[in-house]
């Protein structure tokens, strides 16, 4: 399913592959305040996809800088991005793998700073295992830093978003074999069968706190990456929110973990 959709991807405006090689940025203002200052600090992005990310934290200073996925042809795509902006491999490197196989397949054994982005966790079963495997990859006084939707989106009504709809802990496994992509809803696809979980935020940290890391902070943010119900509006940051007539929730969260 992945391998079909990365060229969508690829190609898509959402995607903006000439722009970013013309120098935009895919890091968020919230993540880079929260993270700081990377210069000179190697790197793990975990379920890097295309890595747009990973380029982006190189291009801010960070080095090494490794990203990780299981697609073969996400991994080929972010290859040659990272060579269309002169990155080396021993500058950004890409390498294909299952993240529960990360610390065997990433190059080094541990980084300053492990990095996850948004909708990578919701791709995952096995919340506590992915927990050790990250937490195993953080160098002693580096971090694992996570930016995520807030899973209690997933709760709420789909036409207005003001109301609990959903089970919060459910445990069962969303199917889905809807065809197209996020970044493209028409694009005619055959492979379509995907499988989301949803983690509640005291699962992911307590897993990352059982695993051996400190929680330096966990933030909640009232906005998120897309129009996630209908009544949310795009601001000038072109972040969405709802109506500012109405209650505040919680759409993404963030949080750094740190190694002593």
């Amino acid at each position: 399913m992945w391998d079909e959709r990365v060229p969508i991807h690829a190609a898509s405006d959402f995607s903006d592959l000439d722009g970013f090689r013309k120098g935009r940025d895919t890091i968020r203002d919230f993540e880079a305040a929260e993270v700081g200052d990377v210069t000179g600090k190697s790197l793990l992005h975990l379920q890097c996809h295309i890595g747009l990310d990973t380029l982006s934290w190189a291009r801010r200073g960070a080095g090494p800088v490794v990203g990780l996925d299981f697609s073969e042809s996400a991994v080929d795509t972010a290859r040659e991005l990272a060579a269309d902006l002169g990155l080396s491999p021993d500058r950004a490197a890409f390498v294909a793998a299952d993240v529960y196989d990360a610390a065997e397949a990433a190059p080094d054994p541990s980084y300053d700073i492990v990095y996850t982005g948004v909708g990578a966790l919701c791709r995952l079963p096995d919340i506590p295992r992915w927990a050790e495997v990250a937490a195993s990859l953080v160098a002693p006084g580096g971090f694992l830093y996570l930016a995520e939707f807030h899973p209690l989106t997933d709760a709420l009504d789909d036409e207005t978003g003001s109301r609990i709809a959903y089970d919060y802990f459910s445990r069962d496994p969303w199917v889905d074999e809807t065809p197209g992509t996020y970044t493209d809803f028409s694009a005619p696809t055959v492979n379509n069968r995907s499988v989301e979980w949803q983690h509640p935020v005291g699962e992911v940290v307590s897993a990352l706190a059982a695993a051996g890391l400190r929680i330096e902070f966990l933030h909640e943010h009232d906005v998120t990456l897309f129009q996630r119900f209908p009544a949310m509006r795009r601001g000038e940051d072109g972040l969405f929110r709802l109506p500012q007539d109405g209650p505040r929730i919680p759409l993404m969260y963030s949080l750094r973990a740190t190694r002593a």
